[in-house]
């Protein structure tokens, strides 16, 4: 059996004296791990770091077994998302997002497509400006797994406009007038969500849409499945709260 493909490298963990298992999200394979011998090198070592691009082989035997990746570099990221603490920050809550709730094995070519863009964001730009990406990527992370959120209008009276809430039954949107009087048991829509582009999105707009979108991962994906929302994810949403202070 034998595959090449393109991916992210999520977890790196030693295998022997000289090995490595590499989890990396690819974009035809899904969550994948694997063997890389001589893993555990210097110059592996740093290639082999999470967030960076890889042009990955895998071999093996029969499907079912781990095999081994053959890994060159495509994009070094590593060195630029270690050199501040926000952008570590979104590092650490991608890879542990991405390997809590994606399936192994499954492939999801449009969510490893827009993490190429988040991680070249975080890397590249200030928290205030990569954060809203990273939220459009959990929202497209939901709609990936089959429970995206119905934005289009509101769900108490079909308006269009104006749409400031959305239901944790239901996931989707409530207009301000349908809400208000419920607000407290409303989670808060912030409006870089809908497309927006009146306004860059505020601090608390992003701290709103990061409770959002961890709300419906934590109710629909993870807890069903045994699991808790990783630490690395609060983390980031304390680094939102912060920020908006």
């Amino acid at each position: 059996m034998e595959w090449a493909d393109e991916g992210i490298v999520l977890a790196v963990r030693p295998y022997g004296e000289t090995a490595a298992i590499v989890e990396a999200l690819t974009q035809l394979h899904g969550r994948h791990l694997g063997l890389v011998h001589g893993g555990a090198s210097r110059k592996a070592k740093a290639m082999l770091q999470p967030g960076n691009s890889l042009h990955i082989t895998w071999r093996a035997r029969l499907n079912e077994q781990l095999g081994s990746f053959h890994v060159e570099p495509l994009r070094a990221r590593a060195g630029a998302l270690l050199e501040r603490r926000d952008a570590l920050a979104g590092l650490n809550a991608f890879t542990a997002i991405a390997a809590a709730v994606l399936p192994e094995r499954e492939a999801h070519p449009g969510v490893c497509g827009a993490a190429d863009l988040l991680l070249d964001a975080i890397a590249e730009q200030e928290f205030m400006h990569w954060a809203p990406l990273y939220v459009r990527w959990e929202a497209g992370l939901l709609d990936e797994l089959g429970f995206g959120l119905d934005l289009s209008r509101c769900a108490a009276t079909g308006a269009t406009e104006d749409l400031t809430y959305v239901s944790p039954r239901s996931g989707r949107a409530v207009s301000r007038d349908a809400g208000t009087a419920y607000g407290d048991r409303l989670l808060k829509l912030p409006a870089f969500l809908l497309g927006s582009q009146n306004a860059e999105p505020s601090p608390a707009d992003i701290l709103n849409g990061l409770k959002l979108t961890a709300y419906f991962l934590l109710d629909r994906v993870l807890q069903p499945h045994g699991k808790e929302l990783p630490h690395a994810r609060i983390r980031l949403a304390e680094l939102a709260h912060r920020e908006s202070e």
